[in-house]
């Protein structure tokens, strides 16, 4: 090992002591906007944030567990001004997720709690109320002395707010299934299809709830089943409004109810295997439905689990109202004034990796409540994982982020359909889809008919409902065409209609100019370099049976070759300090030992063969990850956030959504770099990295070192990764590989890289025709791009335009042959 550098010795011991001051000073230390001292525990699969709420010069947040409506160990939060945490001694847990402030009794309705101006609360026993309750409405006959309370499993109640006695006006799933059940079973109820609740809320005379899940087999498994449903009830009647995914329900007054009941909109926030759904309510005329894209497929799922609650909140002032919404892994802005009449101004601002609960502003700050380490992890398996185990202990903490954090993650690249293979009428529009906001867009459009179709494009230019036709194109049976839109093409909305019946694919791809650098920000600096001799790592665990600390096995890594250096562990002080504990040190190193030879890495790029038997190819970094990766010293995939992982894979950080939200079908990159990763986890609301160069690192508050000096860990967050710098690398499916005439290569990524170029070549004697196809979503459905004929011995370069965004490419050639396809992305 290399000697120490004595300055960062010196300024490693000044970080301590500022740590240590900060302590006797009563200050906590934060890494990112993460205070691990109101890290929040439970004893359950899950610990997520269900609700964030300022009330009564406090911050109140519940957690829950994740199939518990009887209650569990999870508890009411009271935080203070200056971030003390108060366990709430009235504490029931259960699967809280509703929140509500009820004018006029000056109450917060928070789980089953609550909560006076004067921040006494009072408990609704789960005896009397029983299920997971999920959304609180404004009553529709009573709303000064009563309210609803709706749970995951289609119990209804009405509550007096006086006394807080329920009345039960349907009686929740688990009730009824509760002899002889398993409370870990996802219940459903027999009232309306679906069978995972989320939303409710009331105006114009209904209260709408909505539902984003579906029970059965096929629902672990498939993500694009009939699934969900939103539905509203007028004090009598139950009717199912739309038969798909639904999350959010609420309306322009938030967690107070519309001012204006009668006539003020409500919206509604939902999504199926196609895109995001938004809907809003008019008196007058009912509901209308738009189309958003996604920026994240980890969403995805019939069964609904891997959404938690998407909110639209107000997170302005009094005066300055400002709408955010969260759906599918993005920030939106939203018009505070969207009605069924007037639909502009929504905007994509950048994109996110947390799982987020509720948020709300406080003290001018946005504070974020999340869902981020789960100890079951659920359907999350896979073999890229190899054996290794989640937390031993699920835990969750809240975000603290200055008001512009939603402009700054990132890039608010996404895509969505209107149609995938589906027969569609002459003449009949689809549905809107989201047009504004994006400087690159364009459209893939398949016919799947025996006969030529003309397809019109209309925009509404200013959200009012007013159509006219932007361009016309003509798609040939059986082809595909893509279509790119001017930068200036106007419209809020856009929409397609077909002039004669057909089965029909249209896609719509939207990118951000991305931005950002191929450096590292200064936050990681002290990490080690790819090709550093010898770097501090070691492999990490959160520990179970109320610990709460994470736990070290240290190595130090010499090439492939790697020691022990001993165990430590983290506490909620950041301190990394030395123990004694033979018996977690062997478990460390035993279960969460990095499995070998999960991919493949050849000449051309990276192989992953997925569970399913699927092959993908992604590009290479740096050749010294070849080795490292081989020798299974660098951690390949790992859950750092609830139901879904973190993919690292020569030089290059991937979202990775679970395999029954489409897996690597729908992988997206986050970032490149050129660091030596050995392992990453989630603690206390934090990203965790090993892999420190202790020689050479400059001060970094961001790494924490052990006393002795010997071990070291990097902490921010997992958003954090958007600042490592944009995606780049090189590779391809081809790499004077033999082809037969006719035969697809692997699906090569190419979706959400900036500047991309491909060299063609071959070894014939002949001219040879390249077909290029792109899968535009990761569905399967591969259309057409372009032909490039390659003449013998030479190569021939294209550079792809800005506009060309698809997330997968393939190609054929017309003839066997000895050939290459490599690409560069920078």
């Amino acid at each position: 090992m290399k000697k120490i550098n004595l300055s960062y010795i010196l300024l490693a011991c000044l970080a301590g002591l500022t740590h240590s001051l900060m302590a006797q000073s009563g200050q906590k230390p934060s890494y990112s906007g993460v205070y691990p001292h109101l890290a929040m525990y439970n004893n359950e699969g899950e610990c997520g944030t269900g609700a964030v709420v300022p009330w009564a010069g406090k911050l109140w947040v519940v957690t829950y567990g994740p199939h518990l409506p009887f209650g569990s160990s999870d508890k009411l939060y009271e935080i203070t001004p200056d971030l003390r945490q108060i366990v709430r001694p009235e504490s029931i847990g259960g699967t809280p997720a509703n929140r509500m402030i009820h004018r006029e009794s000056n109450q917060l309705f928070i789980g089953p709690y609550a909560i006076n101006n004067k921040g006494e609360v009072r408990t609704m026993p789960y005896q009397t109320m029983p299920g997971r309750h999920t959304g609180n409405a404004r009553h529709l006959t009573d709303p000064a002395n009563k309210l609803y309370y709706g749970t995951m499993e289609e119990g209804f109640y009405e509550i007096d707010v006086k006394t807080l006695t329920p009345t039960l006006l349907y009686e929740d799933g688990n009730v009824k299934q509760k002899k002889g059940a398993d409370e870990s079973n996802n219940q459903h109820g027999e009232l309306l299809p679906g069978a995972h609740g989320k939303g409710l809320y009331s105006g114009q005379g209904v209260m709408v709830y909505s539902n984003n899940g579906e029970p059965g087999p096929k629902a672990l498994e498939q993500f694009d089943i009939a699934a969900g449903s939103l539905s509203e009830w007028n004090g009598k009647n139950w009717t199912v409004v739309r038969r798909n995914q639904f999350v959010e329900v609420t309306g322009p007054g938030g967690l107070y109810g519309n001012k204006n009941p009668d006539t003020d909109p409500i919206w509604a926030t939902g999504w199926d295997h196609k895109s995001v759904l938004l809907g809003v309510r008019d008196r007058q005329t009912g509901w209308h439905f738009f189309r958003l894209p996604k920026a994240s497929h980890s969403y995805d799922g019939a069964h609904g689990w891997n959404t938690e609650w998407p909110r639209i909140r107000d997170v302005g002032t009094a005066t300055k109202p400002d709408y955010l919404m969260t759906m599918h892994g993005m920030f939106w802005r939203f018009p505070e004034r969207f009605t069924a009449t007037n639909t502009a101004g929504i905007r994509p601002r950048s994109a996110y990796l947390k799982v987020i609960g509720d948020y709300t502003r406080w003290n001018d700050q946005l504070v974020f409540g999340c869902d981020d380490s789960a100890q079951r992890e659920f359907l999350n398996k896979r073999k890229a994982k190899g054996s290794i185990e989640g937390p031993g202990q699920s835990n969750s903490n809240l975000w603290f982020a200055p008001l512009t954090l939603p402009d700054q993650l990132g890039p608010n690249t996404a895509e969505g359909a209107v149609w995938i293979s589906e027969a569609v009428n002459a003449n009949t529009p689809s549905e809107p889809f989201l047009f504004a906001g994006w400087a690159n867009r364009s459209a893939w459009v398949q016919n799947n008919s025996d006969a030529e179709v003309a397809f019109t494009f209309e925009v509404d230019k200013t959200g009012t409902g007013t159509w006219s036709t932007l361009q016309t194109a003509a798609v040939g049976a059986k082809q595909s065409l893509q279509i790119a839109f001017t930068a200036n093409a106007p419209g809020e909305w856009i929409r397609i209609k077909p002039n004669r019946s057909a089965n029909v694919s249209a896609h719509f791809s939207y990118a951000a100019n991305d931005a950002r650098s191929t450096q590292a920000g200064p936050l990681f600096a002290g990490l080690s370099k790819v090709g550093t001799a010898t770097t501090v790592g070691g492999m990490l665990y959160g520990l179970g049976n109320n610990r709460r600390a994470l736990g070290l096995a240290a190595m130090t890594y010499n090439g492939s070759q790697s020691a022990d250096v001993g165990y430590y562990e983290l506490n909620d002080a950041m301190q990394l300090v030395r123990k004694e504990d033979p018996a977690t040190h062997t478990f460390i190193k035993s279960k969460f030992a990095i499995p070998q030879q999960v991919v493949t890495i050849d000449n051309a790029s990276v192989l992953v063969i997925d569970d399913k038997g699927r092959r993908w190819r992604l590009p290479l970094g740096n050749k010294v990850y070849t080795d490292l990766t081989n020798g299974a010293s660098l951690r390949i995939c790992r859950e750092v956030a609830t139901e879904r992982d973190l993919f690292n894979c020569h030089g290059t950080f991937y979202e990775l959504p679970a395999e029954n939200a489409d897996g690597y079908a729908k992988i997206r990159p986050i970032a490149s770099h050129n660091l030596r990763i050995n392992d990453y986890a989630s603690y206390r609301g934090l990203l965790l990295l090993t892999g420190i160069d202790l020689s050479s690192a400059p001060h970094n508050e961001h790494i924490i070192v052990s006393d002795d000096k010997k071990a070291a860990v990097w902490a921010g967050v997992i958003d954090d990764l958007w600042k490592l710098g944009k995606p780049t690398g090189q590779g391809g499916p081809w790499k004077n590989t033999m082809v037969k005439a006719g035969e697809f290569s692997d699906p090569y990524l190419i979706g959400f890289y900036d500047q991309r170029s491909l060299q063609l070549s071959h070894k014939a004697t002949k001219a040879v025709t390249f077909t290029l196809e792109a899968d535009p979503v990761g569905t399967g459905i591969w259309m057409p791009y372009k032909t490039i004929t390659v003449k013998p011995g030479q190569t021939t370069p294209f550079t792809f335009p800005r506009d060309f965004q698809a997330r997968w490419i393939r190609f054929k050639a017309d003839s066997d042959c000895e050939a290459t396809a490599q690409l560069q992305y920078q």
